[in-house]
C-alpha cells in the first residue's frame, strides 16, 4: 500500500440526481486510490447491504431499490452509519449516492462532490444504462425522484439536498466529460501533489 501523502481529503462523498455520473466517477477514480488503500461503496448497495442484513428489505429486484422499500428507521440508520464511517479522518473511503455529500455536511475532512447535469442528458444516460426508451426514463426518474425527495423532506425537514454551500466541489457533467469529471476531483484531492506518478 502506499503512503497517502499530502491527501487534502480523507474522503470523498460524491452526490448527484440518478444519471449525472456518480456511478461513472466511482470507478474512474477506482485506479488513482485504490491502491492507496481506498475502499469505494454505492450508497445503493450500502442500503441494500445494510436493509437485507436486517430483514428490511421489501423490493423484488434488488438493483432497482428506492427510499421507500425501507422505514424511516431503517434509512435514518443507514444515513448514521455511512456517516459514522466517514467521520473518522483515518478511513479513506469514496462513496456515491444522492445525498451522500448532504450526509457529511460539516465534515471538513470529507470532499463533498456534487455533480450536476442537464435533464436531458440524464434521461438520455438512463435509456442507454437500463435499456428504457425515452418514455420510460422520463417516468422512472420522476417516480423515484418525487418519492425519494418526498420522504428525505420529511424526515430531515429541509428541501434542497444538493444546495451548493453543503458541497466542496460542484462538476456539470454536461459540460465536463467523465475524464476531465476525474481530473478535477483528483486535483481538488491534492492526488496530483503527490510524488507517485499517474496510472495509465
Amino acid at each position: 500500500m502506499e503512503k497517502q501523502g499530502q491527501l487534502k481529503y480523507s474522503s470523498i462523498a460524491i452526490s448527484g440526481r440518478p444519471g449525472a455520473g456518480r456511478s461513472t466517477l466511482l470507478g474512474n477514480l477506482r485506479p488513482y486510490l485504490e491502491p492507496l488503500g481506498w475502499e469505494f461503496f454505492s450508497g445503493g448497495e450500502w442500503a441494500r447491504k445494510f436493509a437485507i442484513e436486517r430483514g428490511a428489505h421489501r423490493s423484488d429486484d434488488p438493483k432497482h431499490h428506492k427510499a421507500t422499500d425501507y422505514g424511516d428507521e431503517i434509512d435514518h440508520k443507514i444515513d448514521a452509519e455511512m456517516r459514522q464511517k466517514l467521520s473518522d479522518p483515518n478511513v479513506h473511503i469514496v462513496v456515491e449516492s444522492w445525498i451522500a455529500g448532504w450526509n457529511m455536511r460539516g465534515l471538513a475532512h470529507v470532499l463533498k462532490v456534487l455533480l450536476m447535469c442537464d435533464e436531458a442528458l440524464r434521461i438520455d444516460r438512463i435509456v442507454n444504462r437500463d435499456n428504457l426508451t425515452v418514455e420510460e426514463a422520463k417516468h422512472h426518474l420522476q417516480e423515484r425522484e418525487e418519492a425519494n425527495l418526498a420522504k428525505w423532506k420529511r424526515m430531515y425537514a429541509i428541501s434542497d439536498f444538493w444546495d451548493p454551500k453543503h458541497y466542496d466541489l460542484i462538476i456539470n457533467t454536461y459540460s465536463h466529460g467523465p475524464k476531465e469529471t476525474r481530473e478535477l476531483v483528483l486535483q481538488a484531492l491534492g492526488y496530483f501533489n503527490r510524488e507517485s506518478s499517474r496510472p495509465a
